[in-house]
């Protein structure tokens, strides 16, 4: 969006850095032309004259022709910074080496403290960031997925904008018969910053958790996924503002008729609880 020309230019020189690998970058201008772009062969840009949202600008760079006989896709935020030159590779040896593997989550930490906050460890038990191992959700800014797991399962949800749609990706990459793997020992860096900033927050967290669970749950399972959710909410926000926005946007997400359903099989539900985290919180 051209709002960082501190931290884009810094995020494609290392993505240039890259070593080992077949590199091929699309830059998405999410509702702009791209600035600041480097000059280099293996570059492309898109300009899209609106803002469609994170989740569909992942798409649209997904599916742009350059990458269409690409074997892995690597989403990366502008203002994170890969601090190795294998990174990538590291990440791609991964899927190559473990076919049962989607999709590979690397750690995030921020640059300047090097802590990984809680919601960057895709697992339920996130206090210590540094165990690895099998998981069902991910941290979608800096995330590296099988391309034919990526068409298979049909792409981020790009109708939530923002908010929950890497939860949304990996339930119907697992529903694919794929799985997460978080390695650790691969390092990312992102600043940590909040995203509980503004009204836009609540609203489309609230709503996307209700198209979330419409979308992707075996019916039985939606009103305990919401249930949990706003148990979790009155006891977490304490802001009474917040707390009705966050109303306004739940049943915002009730009321929408275009969600999407295509709910996991109960197969993928056992899967998902076998893998340390039922498909209801």
């Amino acid at each position: 969006m051209n709002d960082r020309p501190e931290d884009f230019p810094r995020a494609m020189a290392t993505l240039l850095d890259q070593e080992g690998i077949d590199l091929r970058i699309v830059v998405v201008g999410n509702g702009c032309t791209p600035e600041q772009v480097p000059h280099a062969d293996n570059i492309r840009c898109v300009a899209l004259p609106d803002n469609v949202g994170i989740p569909e600008g992942r798409n649209i760079g997904a599916r742009h022709p350059y990458l269409a006989d690409s074997d892995c896709l690597f989403f990366f935020d502008n203002d994170a910074v890969l601090p190795e030159r294998n990174t990538l590779a590291a990440l791609a040896g991964e899927l190559h080496h473990r076919p049962e593997l989607a999709y590979v989550q690397p750690r995030i930490t921020d640059p300047d403290t090097n802590v990984t906050l809680r919601r960057w460890v895709p697992r339920l038990r996130a206090g210590d960031p540094e165990r690895g191992g099998t998981v069902t959700v991910m941290a979608e800014g800096v995330v590296m997925i099988r391309r034919t797991s990526f068409d298979a399962a049909g792409g981020w949800p790009g109708s939530f904008f923002l908010f929950h749609e890497g939860i949304d990706l990996s339930w119907r990459l697992w529903d694919q018969g794929g799985s997460g793997l978080y390695t650790p020992h691969i390092v990312v860096h992102h600043p940590a910053t909040d995203p509980a900033r503004h009204a836009t927050f609540y609203r489309l967290n609230a709503r996307n958790r209700v198209l979330l669970a419409r979308r992707n749950l075996p019916a039985p399972l939606i009103p305990l996924n919401l249930a949990t959710w706003v148990v979790l909410t009155l006891c977490r926000v304490r802001d009474r503002s917040a707390l009705h926005t966050s109303w306004a946007g739940f049943t915002e997400g009730v009321r929408s008729r275009d969600h999407g359903r295509q709910p996991i099989s109960w197969r993928t539900v056992t899967r998902l609880t076998l893998a340390g985290r039922p498909p209801i919180f």
